[in-house]
């Protein structure tokens, strides 16, 4: 965020990488142009190049604005920091329950898959936004380690790195086929292997779903 902006100015700031973000998932990077912005955002020319001077500038702040959003929902109470097979549970019923989630898809993932198409120098910041979501999950799961909830034996880094596939995957094969169900298999079947690291499976069973 630039210093020093008033809050008009945040505000024209934040619409403008909204549209933006919209823009890049519908059309692509490179068939978003400065026109389609303006015309979307409801901006002039000078206050786009004022916030957003180069094309780089503008895609580097919308991967931190649709991170942003992102991370702060996982990052929410709802989910009580990832430190127990109940919240991960939490986590997957959400997106399977959400009637349009296969239809929207996974806003950052979306966006990755756009970007890495470009030469823009922007996939450092990209992946290090992927890193943090992993790192939401890995930290919770060390946390369970440390609880007794999840053996020894396990390893945070390498779980965390399948949860977060297993949602990646299942979204898009849900977007084709405009159908939940491959989301739903991934994301239960990603936690069901966890659950086989939990100290006490009598106390945690799966649910019948």
């Amino acid at each position: 965020m630039p210093h020093k902006l008033t809050d008009k100015g945040q505000a024209t700031r934040a619409r403008i990488l909204e549209h933006a973000a919209e823009l890049i998932y519908t059309k692509g990077v490179h068939a978003t142009n400065n026109e389609q912005l303006r015309r979307a955002a409801g901006v002039s020319g000078s206050q786009l190049n004022h916030y957003f001077p180069t094309k780089e500038s503008l895609v580097l702040a919308v991967i931190a604005w649709q991170a942003e959003r992102v991370l702060a929902f996982h990052r929410s109470e709802r989910f009580t920091c990832f430190d127990s097979l109940n919240a991960f549970r939490d986590w997957a019923d959400f997106y399977v329950a959400y009637e349009r989630a296969y239809q929207e898809g996974c806003s950052l993932g979306s966006l990755a898959s756009e970007i890495i198409k470009t030469d823009l120098d922007v996939h450092e910041e990209l992946a290090g936004a992927f890193d943090q979501w992993r790192n939401i999950f890995r930290d919770g799961l060390q946390r369970m380690q440390r609880l007794g909830s999840i053996s020894a034996d396990a390893d945070p880094t390498r779980l965390a790195n399948l949860l977060l596939s297993a949602y990646q995957g299942g979204m898009l094969l849900a977007q084709v086929a405009r159908d939940i169900t491959p989301l739903k298999d991934a994301l239960r079947a990603a936690i069901d292997y966890v659950q086989t690291f939990a100290m006490s499976p009598q106390a945690d069973v799966l649910q019948a779903r």
